[in-house]
């Protein structure tokens, strides 16, 4: 699984027994903590692993650094609050290389494992699925708040702590059970990765947008305009494949298409798990929602926003 199809990481089949997942990401900084920057950076990479169904095993560093601008203190704290996100993942740091940048750029190039069989792609999706969403939406909006000055230190408290949070024991849970498939959310906006699910499947989904879980205030910021570019070039680029439904505030809309930073999984998996699989997230401390479902066959992928 590599360039002909838009997954999460390239999967490559070692065995009967193993496949290895690999992927990498990285970012420039989005809070004023560079250990903060480091937890985020880092959890952001290792999400794609979880969202193909595997376990990270190896990472190693990918740095860009002013070396003539920052600090050399500002990298040792990103390095490591990214070191203590490693562990916290179960994997081990065996490298990385840095260049001399006028732009500081963290993240992670990451090495997984899976069984061939427990592959967990986004184009499988099947009709009368629900879709499971692990984490808030927000950040990027959140983001510009922090920018302009607008957020409170709760609101950058609870974006850190969302941004940082591992999709580690929420893939765990969903092995329990019979997953379709699955993504995370990231840069295209949760629009963008539903269309993604439903491109790949050839399915129409429709997203409950009532339903969909915002960070605190991020609604408030939205209306007052804190959205960034990503959220209109997001819309624009997926509109032909997008019905909003007339009801739905405008504000919910630049949500929905907000580019998020480590956001969480989505799940398709039948209905009749939905509940069990969101309250057993629940118990081990992940907050999930039910916020879609698959409801028919399309040739290119519809997304329907009601």
């Amino acid at each position: 699984m590599g360039l002909d199809s838009p997954d999460d990481a390239g999967v490559y089949k070692l065995n009967s027994e193993i496949a290895l997942i690999q992927t990498l990401d990285f970012l420039t900084p989005i809070t004023d903590s560079p250990y903060e920057f480091g937890q985020i950076a880092a959890a952001n990479s290792l999400s794609d692993v979880y969202a193909m169904g595997g376990e990270p095993i190896t990472v190693m560093n990918i740095v860009c650094f002013p070396n003539n601008i920052l600090s050399e203190d500002i990298l040792a704290e990103t390095l490591r609050g990214g070191l203590d996100k490693i562990n916290e993942s179960g994997a081990v740091l065996v490298g990385g290389h840095s260049v001399d940048d006028q732009e500081f750029k963290y993240g992670l190039s990451v090495t997984g494992i899976v069984h061939p069989d427990k592959v967990k792609t986004n184009s499988a999706a099947a009709t009368g699925d629900a879709i499971i969403l692990t984490k808030p939406v927000g950040t990027g909006i959140m983001s510009t708040a922090i920018k302009a000055k607008l957020a409170t230190p709760e609101n950058i408290k609870e974006s850190v702590a969302v941004m940082s949070m591992l999709n580690k024991t929420a893939a765990e849970v969903m092995s329990q059970f019979n997953v379709n498939a699955c993504t995370d959310v990231t840069g295209f906006g949760l629009v963008g990765h539903l269309l993604e699910m439903a491109k790949g499947s050839k399915k129409d989904i429709t997203l409950f947008t009532q339903k969909v879980p915002m960070l605190n205030n991020v609604l408030d910021f939205a209306r007052m305009g804190m959205v960034p570019a990503g959220a209109h070039k997001n819309r624009s680029f997926f509109k032909e494949l997008t019905h909003i439904d007339e009801a739905v505030d405008r504000a919910v809309v630049d949500l929905i298409f907000d580019p998020q930073t480590s956001g969480g999984l989505l799940i398709s998996l039948n209905k009749k798990d939905a509940g069990t699989c969101v309250e057993k997230m629940k118990i081990k401390g992940i907050k999930a929602w039910i916020v879609g479902e698959i409801t028919g066959e399309s040739d290119k992928g519809f997304l329907r926003l009601i």
